[in-house]
């Protein structure tokens, strides 16, 4: 008989006679070298969508059980008989999740964890470990993995500018500086203190003002970003605008950074300004520093210039 032809007895609650019930040969595994976790776990494992399932679990009147989610996908019809649902729940599979710990499914990429089933799903949500998203903001670009992955995708696929160092100075020039285009203009990498920032430069739309918006972003975790600080400067003609701040992660969408304003915005009229000449030209200079914050020993921050 099939794994997923149980018949759940929803009156069952004693975790030893659950346990009894799941090595009887309708559950065993015919592999006799697979330990029983592994049974119950691909017991837990939806025959649709082949993720673990979570309550309410579902099952047809011939025991196939399947999730929530799929239940109604399938439009109420056991994917494996073609029974109707209804709406039977499979308590004894639910109680059998209460009483496993399984490990992070990051735990490949180095997550040491293992949680209760129920808490598995809340802490993978948030994992350290999980892979990031790809932060390069010219396309919709769906590749995740780790940082040395992304540095490398980056370069290869996108051929976006890497640099080794803690200071840059870019220019930026566009010959039609009234045509915004909600558009990225440049993302520049750089390698400092070991780790890798992504500098954004772009030109949007603020409401109804063209506004162009500089902001570094933490190739990283949020937890990790804060040990460093950046300063930016734009400016000419006897003027300068200043902005210091923390690293956004690049757990932050590109878009939740700059529509949250947490970078250097230049209004267009300022920008012709800094550029001089007859402002028909965009020529911004910008400049900038990472510097890594120093720790107190009472686990505070030390600010650069600011402590004894």
């Amino acid at each position: 008989m099939e794994l997923n032809n149980i018949e759940c007895i929803s009156d069952v609650t004693d975790e030893d006679e659950i346990h009894r019930l799941l090595l009887h040969p309708q559950f065993a595994s015919s592999k006799p070298q697979i330990h029983p976790t592994t049974s119950v776990h691909e017991l837990l494992e939806c025959p649709v969508c082949t993720n673990s399932m979570y309550p309410p679990i579902h099952q047809c009147h011939n025991g196939h059980t399947l999730c929530s989610t799929c239940k109604e996908r399938v439009h109420n019809r056991c994917p494996t008989c073609r029974q109707e649902l209804g709406d039977i729940r499979c308590l004894a599979l639910e109680k059998v999740a209460e009483s496993l710990e399984l490990p992070c499914k990051y735990s490949a990429l180095g997550c040491p964890e293992i949680f209760p089933y129920y808490s598995k799903l809340k802490h993978e949500a948030m994992c350290n470990f999980r892979p990031h998203n790809c932060p390069y903001a010219g396309s919709e670009c769906s590749v995740v993995g780790d940082i040395p992955y992304l540095v490398t995708h980056l370069r290869d696929d996108h051929k976006v500018d890497m640099h080794s160092g803690c200071t840059f100075n870019h220019r930026y020039v566009k010959s039609n500086p009234r045509e915004v285009e909600n558009a990225t203009w440049m993302l520049t990498v750089f390698n400092c203190f070991g780790q890798y920032f992504c500098l954004h430069f772009e030109a949007f739309q603020l409401g109804m003002a063209p506004v162009y918006m500089a902001f570094l972003r933490f190739m990283g975790d949020e937890t990790d970003a804060r040990n460093y600080s950046y300063s930016l400067e734009v400016g000419g003609n006897g003027r300068k605008l200043i902005f210091e701040g923390t690293p956004r992660s690049i757990r932050d969408s590109h878009r939740k950074v700059r529509d949250s304003h947490d970078g250097l915005i230049i209004q267009r009229n300022m920008a012709l300004f800094f550029s001089g000449g007859e402002r028909k030209e965009l020529k911004l200079r910008v400049t900038g520093r990472i510097w890594k914050e120093q720790q107190t020993p009472d686990g505070g921050v030390c600010i650069p210039n600011l402590c004894s």
